[in-house]
């Protein structure tokens, strides 16, 4: 009967208008994140480098998940949380293999991603990315918000020589334009505004000159993140005296020649090795920029002295070393004390 089509027809509309009020709307969503999203502030300046980035609150006493850049290499580095407040900021650990770093700040009851509820992507699915890219937002203003799609999940590591990255790991391809500057740091959403991952560095294509937007998926940081938040990669901010051996490391006792150490804070780059010294045999080479020492993190050529101050010269150290774009680890001892 006439009715019977009528009220079938009704009841797709009511059910239509129902999964309509289920799904909320991109205004919803980027309501939803835009608190959950800081903006990171730092060094800059040389060679016309942005002294900013995005960065992501994944706590809500204050863990900030960023982007491991110069822009952190800084005495002071500010974030300023959505509703304009600023904080100074404290570099809990970074990882360069991962591009990630995590800061610290003193809030408290702030809102945050969930990283365990993170959730994986495949091609094609709807995304939005939150960051600060040109730096717009500089108090109380939102970040940019851009939406776009995963074109493609690819490894990094495939396009060695061509991509200049220390990262070789899974990433997320997307078609927004992420690669601008300021944008790296910031968070890439699902449709419902689900943390799926963070947006990597301005990467450009060294053979055609081509840029790729990517995010880094959370599920290859966590672990990380984890060890950051266990302290594996603090560093004392100041040396213990009472801690350090009777007869400890140097670098002269390495073979090792930094640069020289002319600014507040020189990146400790290896200038020479003393031939036939431990670091030469080791491998270590001129203009190797050393990053951790038994995984910690050294940023300057003081901090360098210093952690190898508080090693034993009969132990053995690791030291992590960035040359070009690869990371590489070389183990070094001292030779043995004439008797």
């Amino acid at each position: 009967m006439p009715w019977r089509g009528f009220l079938a027809a009704l009841a797709v509309c009511l059910l239509a208008a129902g999964a309509a009020r289920a799904a909320p709307s991109y205004a919803d969503v980027i309501d939803h994140v835009q608190p959950k999203i800081v903006k990171v502030y730092g060094a800059g300046g040389f060679r016309g480098l942005e002294a900013y980035q995005s960065g992501i609150l994944i706590s809500e006493d204050g863990l900030v998940l960023t982007v491991w850049s110069y822009v952190l290499d800084s005495e002071e580095t500010t974030v300023t949380l959505d509703d304009g407040r600023r904080f100074k900021a404290k570099l809990l650990g970074a990882d360069p293999r991962l591009e990630l770093a995590v800061l610290k700040i003193d809030g408290v009851n702030l809102d945050h991603f969930e990283l365990a509820a993170s959730l994986p992507a495949e091609a094609g699915a709807r995304v939005l990315a939150f960051s600060n890219l040109f730096g717009v937002a500089t108090g109380d203003e939102r970040v940019s918000v851009q939406h776009g799609a995963i074109a493609a999940k690819s490894r990094l590591e495939a396009r060695r020589g061509v991509f200049e990255t220390t990262y070789k790991g899974p990433v997320y391809v997307i078609d927004a334009m992420t690669n601008n500057p300021g944008a790296a740091g910031g968070a890439l959403t699902d449709r419902q505004g689900q943390l799926v991952g963070m947006l990597g560095k301005e990467l450009r294509n060294a053979m055609n000159n081509t840029w790729m937007n990517y995010a880094i998926p959370i599920a290859e940081m966590t672990k990380t993140i984890d060890e950051i938040r266990s302290g594996k990669f603090v560093r004392k901010p100041d040396v213990d005296v009472t801690a350090k051996p009777e007869k400890s490391l140097s670098l002269a006792l390495l073979g090792i020649v930094l640069v020289p150490d002319v600014l507040e804070r020189t990146p400790p780059f290896v200038d020479g090795l003393v031939p036939g010294s431990p670091a030469a045999k080791a491998g270590l080479r001129p203009d190797d920029l050393v990053l951790f020492v038994n995984d910690r993190l050294v940023q300057t050529c003081k901090a360098l002295h210093e952690e190898l101050e508080l090693i034993d010269r009969v132990d053995k150290v690791k030291l992590t070393v960035i040359r070009g774009q690869d990371l590489t680890d070389v183990t070094l001892a001292a030779p043995p004390e004439n008797p």
